[in-house]
């Protein structure tokens, strides 16, 4: 576990068309990645194990986290429980982080 992070080490993948992720580390129980996303770009529904928190650096999300739909801007943040189902459209291009406890594994 690293415990200081430099920005020029970071490597950022296109996840999705108009999704681009930044792994940026982890701790014993939990791990951080930095998002981008173009305008107008849809993450599909999907859960898993791991809870999730998130913050809104700039743009906007609506957000639906178990059937329930919000419409997010910059400064607001959201909590997905563990096994929800949750999805994603950007509003404007946006950029978020994501917390995840425990450890969630990405296949990037």
């Amino acid at each position: 576990m690293e415990i200081f992070g430099h920005k020029k080490k970071l490597e950022t993948k296109e996840i999705l068309e108009g999704v681009f992720g930044t792994y940026l580390g982890s701790g014993n129980n939990m791990n951080v990645m930095h998002w981008v996303f173009d305008d107008n770009v849809s993450l599909p529904a999907h859960h898993h194990e791991a809870e999730q928190f998130g913050y809104i650096i700039k743009g906007g999300f609506k957000v639906t986290i178990d059937g329930e739909t919000r419409l997010l801007e910059a400064g607001d943040f959201y909590f997905v429980p563990s096994n929800a189902e949750h999805s994603f459209v950007s509003v404007g291009k946006t950029e978020a982080i994501d917390v995840f406890s425990p450890i969630r594994k990405f296949d990037f």
